[in-house]
């Protein structure tokens, strides 16, 4: 019966995020626990109150792009479409192109790439992204960049993902 539920719910979020979610499928009928326990980090990756949704979604494609998964990636750019986020910052952001951001979205851009790339050096961004959106958004910031990659490495692990070249995405 759970599982029934479940499934339902799955379906639901496969058509709100355009993608598939067999690899969740395979969890559940594996081990509803296992998937219960995956679905309760839901709340921390969506857990943005102060940080505004531009920043949030900048920081988020960058890292899936960076994870290499073109069906995250896809759903990232969905979920930005579905939060109202302008279409050209999304394409900025898919583009690297930081001179069409907006200089605090490039700053946010530069630092989700410093921290999901460790060089040891984030040019002063922390302390300047600390200053503009406040100590709870930093947390935002890191909760954005740190949950983008769960999703892909478990869809690797399972042998569900795509690369990005396999699949392209579509803003």
């Amino acid at each position: 019966m759970l599982r029934t539920l479940l499934r339902r719910k799955l379906d639901s979020e496969e058509k709100k995020l355009g993608v598939s979610v067999d690899y969740l499928r395979h969890v559940l009928d594996v081990s509803p626990s296992a998937f219960m326990r995956f679905a309760a980090i839901m709340p921390f990756a969506n857990s943005r109150k102060v940080l505004p949704k531009e920043a949030w979604f900048v920081a988020q494609i960058l890292v899936l792009q960076q994870e290499d998964c073109g069906p995250c990636l896809q759903i990232g750019v969905n979920q930005a479409r579905q939060a109202a986020v302008d279409p050209e910052l999304v394409r900025a952001a898919l583009a690297g192109n930081l001179e069409a951001m907006p200089p605090e979205l490039a700053d946010v851009y530069r630092f989700a790439q410093a921290v999901s790339n460790p060089t040891g050096d984030d040019g002063g961004l922390r302390e300047a992204l600390r200053k503009r959106y406040g100590e709870r958004g930093l947390i935002e910031l890191a909760y954005a960049i740190a949950s983008a990659r769960i999703p892909p490495t478990v869809k690797r692990c399972l042998g569900y993902a795509e690369s990005c070249s396999a699949a392209p995405v579509e803003v």
